[in-house]
């Protein structure tokens, strides 16, 4: 998997990749091509067995300001309606990508992260957060509408459909405590700590059966859209294809031995 990127921080160190937005001074906004690079990287990721997990970090303090106000929304407002629709496709297949990389992705939220950067966090499987974390789908706030790169769909079935529509509606911010106490956040640790906890919790899951992992992270996206009964089929017929894997017969073993199992990812 490549890390010779050029709009965002990457490294791979013991099947966990790490990436971050690299524009501290600005408190890590996006471009238009960071968008983009991020988009092909996750896509990438589909296909690497070399990355077991993934944590979105901060930098400087900051996840994410969000679209930048000069490189993208200054631009947007002179572009045709099939160059905005161009964009906003692009912005939402990034949603798609993180979605379906196949790979848990943890984001490690502190300071800003709003706009873009908060819908980031949301599309993450899991996120840690500090105490300064302040969370904001300001898009209202900017005269557009809340509906941005999957808000709607996504937010209400983490923190509820009220509590969604408040903040998309109001544009203010969440912060932290509010956050974990509705559930946005799995966990609050001292910004010390925060990259260091979020790498521990994606070494603890890459140590898991990484092809029952993606086969979760699959099933945990393809099932919004289903009934109950077409869910419980699907699941039967994951599981039923994760018993066929090596590593169902390694815990197997390891069990009658009385040892931990080591997963190898087939």
């Amino acid at each position: 998997m490549r890390t010779d990127v050029s709009h965002f921080k990457c490294e791979i160190v013991d099947g966990i990749a790490t990436v971050a937005l690299d524009r501290p001074d600005r408190k890590n906004p996006l471009t238009f091509d960071s968008y983009a690079e991020l988009r092909d990287w996750f896509r990438e990721l589909t296909y690497s067995d070399e990355v077991k997990a993934v944590v979105f970090a901060s930098n400087g303090g900051n996840f994410s300001s969000g679209g930048d106000v000069h490189d993208i929304i200054g631009p947007l407002t002179k572009m045709s309606m099939k160059e905005l629709l161009t964009f906003t496709r692009m912005t939402g297949d990034l949603v798609k990508a993180i979605v379906n990389c196949g790979k848990p992705v943890i984001a490690a939220v502190d300071g800003i992260c709003v706009g873009a950067g908060a819908i980031i966090a949301m599309a993450s499987d899991l996120r840690i957060a500090t105490p300064e974390a302040k969370v904001a789908f300001l898009f209202t706030r900017v005269g557009l509408a809340g509906c941005d790169m999957g808000a709607c769909a996504i937010l209400p079935r983490i923190i509820g459909q009220g509590r969604t529509a408040e903040l998309l509606y109001t544009g203010r911010s969440m912060d932290a405590q509010e956050g974990h106490a509705w559930g946005f956040h799995n966990k609050l640790v001292p910004a010390d700590d925060l990259l260091s906890e979020a790498t521990s919790m994606a070494s603890r899951i890459a140590a898991g059966p990484n092809f029952g992992n993606m086969m979760t992270k699959t099933m945990l996206a393809q099932e919004w859209s289903m009934s109950i009964e077409q869910a419980i089929e699907a699941e039967a017929q994951a599981q039923a294809i994760c018993m066929q894997t090596a590593d169902f017969e390694r815990a197997y073993n390891a069990f009658v031995a009385k040892k931990k199992p080591v997963f190898e990812g087939n």
